[in-house]
């Protein structure tokens, strides 16, 4: 979970028209999108999957092919 003190900028109204984040912040943030996207895409790759293949059965081919 993110935790972070947030900053306005108001307009003269005082209406919040911008958040001001420290960079630590900014990039914890950007990690966590990332990694709900990442979520996202594999979920996405299991509901439109025909078939899994065990992955020691996967290691054994790339190895025969020379990639491992």
């Amino acid at each position: 979970m993110l935790k972070h003190k947030e900053k306005y900028v108001v307009n003269e109204r005082g209406i919040k028209t911008a958040v001001v984040l420290d960079i630590a912040a900014y990039k914890a943030m950007i990690e966590h999108l990332e990694n709900l996207e990442d979520a996202l895409e594999l979920d996405e790759a299991v509901r439109s999957a025909k078939g899994f293949r065990p992955y020691s059965e996967i290691r054994a081919e790339m190895k025969e092919a020379g990639r491992l």
